[in-house]
């Protein structure tokens, strides 16, 4: 029997090092944001073009979450994070040495499909070790040490685009590569053995696509919003189908009906999407006010220190209350912070803005190991990888709805209008877990 205080060592550095990788697909955002200016003007592009950099890596980091969550239930953890981190590291090349923009959104897709690996495994490799308090503190860790890393990102992306110019800054998910050795022997190898459902696969992964396609057109044209809603159309009975056919396959129905892991992964959604509409608006607004990319950086800096204390009140919480009331909690955070923000960025208050993105780091690294508990519990072992990974799925897909909002309202009734609206975002999810907390709050027999 291995010592608790070697469980609670080797749940402290694997869940350090997992969250050091989660937090580099954060920072291709974060920091890649920050060099668009300079990117586009560079590559010949105006800056709204430039932003599909951003919009593509986030789109293939959603849609092949999943992918990986059920591949992970076949063949293990082991390979297909080398390959999902691999995949990252030669998007990165292929973005950093791009000749024309065209190349630069090939990398960005590489780029993403291979950090999409990250999320998904990274907590699956917690769940398989780890139980109780071990496990409730590993996923705090690891989401608060993600968080600190992407909430640097824009500091970091400012300072290296200055010195080293935007390709260096584009390259900047290869350390990922570095930290896999020192990982290896704490990933299972151990799966199923069985075939991957590839067509479910690619069904869930068009469909997905749409969703988020949908949920982005205000910032990126109608044109998209079109060919989103043709693969959400097409799409969704498509997958209603094939899952009748194959109800074992990529998206088993034990995962599906599970109430659980639907309601708490709505509910969940809401806390990228302000945290991602925070990581947009609140350099919109600090540098049309004049101040320069490192200098909002550099003010970010205490939602990162939060982020790194948020493991050490979450992890806790989640073990007193359970990861329901956890989730609730953090959606009332979030929601208390956009309405900080609207105020913020109506009276160009930046000391309002950084309690807002200090708040939302907060709900952020309470709520994704909230999340993460509930979803591990409320499933079996052979399918805990695919259903882990179609609510990390949703939780990016929040994102997107965040970024949505500000980006194609901000414009319409101005930044804080936008932001005040994207406070209901939260509310609404509270209220998809109506249910759930009364079943936590009922004495057990």
């Amino acid at each position: 029997m291995i010592p608790p205080a070697d469980v609670r060592a080797d749940a402290r550095r694997v869940s350090l090092l997992a969250g050091l990788l989660f937090g580099l697909t954060g920072l291709g955002s974060s920091s890649a944001a920050i060099a668009l200016p300079v990117l586009a003007e560079d590559l010949g592009v105006s800056t709204g073009v430039s932003a599909w950099a951003i919009s593509l890596y986030a789109l293939m980091l959603a849609v092949a979450t999943a992918v990986y969550g059920r591949v992970s239930d076949l063949a293990g953890i082991r390979t297909p994070l080398l390959f999902g981190v691999s995949l990252m590291s030669v998007g990165a090349i292929v973005g950093a040495l791009a000749p024309t923009f065209g190349v630069l959104l090939a990398g960005r897709m590489l780029q993403g499909a291979g950090a999409a690996a990250i999320p998904t495994l990274g907590v699956a490799v917690i769940s398989r070790r780890y139980g109780g308090v071990n496990r409730a503190a590993a996923l705090g860790r690891l989401a608060g040490t993600a968080a600190a890393i992407s909430c640097l990102g824009p500091l970091v992306g400012g300072v290296v685009a200055d010195l080293f110019g935007w390709r260096t800054v584009i390259a900047l998910p290869m350390l990922g590569m570095l930290l896999v050795p020192l990982l290896w022997r704490s990933l299972p190898t151990d799966g199923s053995g069985a075939r991957l459902d590839l067509w479910g696969a690619v069904l869930v992964a068009a469909t997905s696509a749409g969703l988020v396609m949908v949920v982005q057109s205000p910032s990126t044209g109608p044109s998209v919003a079109v060919l989103g809603a043709l693969l959400l159309v097409l799409g969704t009975p498509s997958v209603a189908w094939w899952v009748r056919r194959r109800p074992d396959g990529f998206l088993p129905v034990s995962v599906l009906h599970n109430a659980a892991v639907v309601r708490s992964s709505v509910a969940a959604a809401a806390i990228p999407a302000a945290w991602f509409a925070l990581l947009i608006a609140v350099p919109a607004v600090l540098v049309a006010a004049g101040w320069a990319p490192w200098q909002v950086g550099v003010v970010l800096l205490p939602s990162a220190a939060a982020a790194l204390l948020a493991p050490r009140v979450a992890g806790p919480l989640l073990a007193r209350i359970g990861g329901t009331s956890s989730l609730a909690l953090s959606g009332l955070v979030a929601a208390a912070s956009l309405g900080i923000a609207a105020l913020g960025a109506s009276a160009h208050s930046a000391t309002l803005l950084v309690a807002a993105v200090v708040g939302v780091t907060l709900a952020f690294g309470l709520g994704q190991p909230a999340l993460m508990a509930v979803v591990g519990d409320a499933v079996t072992a052979d399918v805990r990888g695919v259903a882990l990974g179609l609510a990390t799925l949703m939780f990016l897909v929040g994102g997107g709805v965040g970024s949505a909002v500000v980006g194609g309202f901000g414009p319409v009734i101005g930044m804080g209008g936008s932001l005040l609206l994207l406070a209901l975002l939260p509310l609404l999810g509270l209220a998809a877990l109506v249910r759930e907390l009364r079943t936590a709050a009922e004495p057990a027999d």
